[in-house]
């Protein structure tokens, strides 16, 4: 089945050349634009797109502030940034707002259809240079010792942790833990509730913290 993809972006151009670019890719498939924010939310409501992905400069608000009522209202669809910022600032406040991915549009084509791809998957992309911001932040901060019992998580939630925090997507844990894509799913509900965490940046951020992964 194809990734039902929403374009948003304010200029007209911009549109014309990603749908040139992903138009004749047989995984995806572009199911409307939008110029503005409140367009994309009337169209996401409409159309209920899989994936958006989303330019960070509309002029009636800020592609951060759509992406937080998305990810409120619609939590299953993915987001991924495309934007000319690649200051820390935005790159930061997207991830808190949910984003799945985050590419500048300086990237290769190559790139941005990986990321669109793994973020469709469940997975997140981060473009390397940026990745590596998330990283230093994150590493800012002492990270703990891991205690017997993590926060109150079972050790099968804490396998799915681990490796949701290393960017592996739904079916790649079920296929390494031998279990199904809805019980990867069931487990990181879980996870995400017991840890009060709201994205995946918030999860990479107590995995490195915690020691569970290795930046």
């Amino acid at each position: 089945m194809a990734i039902r993809l929403l374009l948003v972006d304010d200029h007209a151009v911009v549109r014309t050349g990603l749908r040139m670019l992903l138009e004749n890719e047989e995984d995806i498939e572009i199911v409307g634009e939008a110029g503005t924010g409140r367009e994309a939310l009337s169209l996401i409501e409409q159309l209920h797109p899989d994936l958006i992905l989303m330019d960070i400069g509309l002029p009636d608000m800020t592609g951060i502030e759509v992406t937080r009522q998305v990810k409120q209202k619609w939590p299953d669809a993915a987001v991924v940034a495309l934007t000319i910022h690649e200051d820390e600032e935005y790159f930061f406040q997207m991830l808190q707002a949910g984003a799945n991915g985050y590419v500048p549009k300086r990237a290769a084509p190559e790139e941005l259809l990986t990321a669109l791809r793994t973020a469709a998957d469940g997975g997140v992309y981060l473009y390397p240079s940026l990745a590596k911001l998330l990283v230093r932040d994150y590493l800012s901060g002492e990270r703990e010792a891991v205690p017997g019992a993590l926060d109150g998580l079972t050790e099968r939630e804490q396998e799915v942790l681990a490796h949701l925090a290393e960017g592996a997507t739904n079916q790649e844990i079920a296929e390494t833990l031998n279990i199904s894509p809805k019980t990867v799913a069931r487990h990181r509900e879980n996870i995400m509730r017991k840890l009060n965490l709201h994205s995946r940046a918030e999860l990479v951020k107590y995995a490195i913290r915690k020691g569970i992964i290795k930046a």
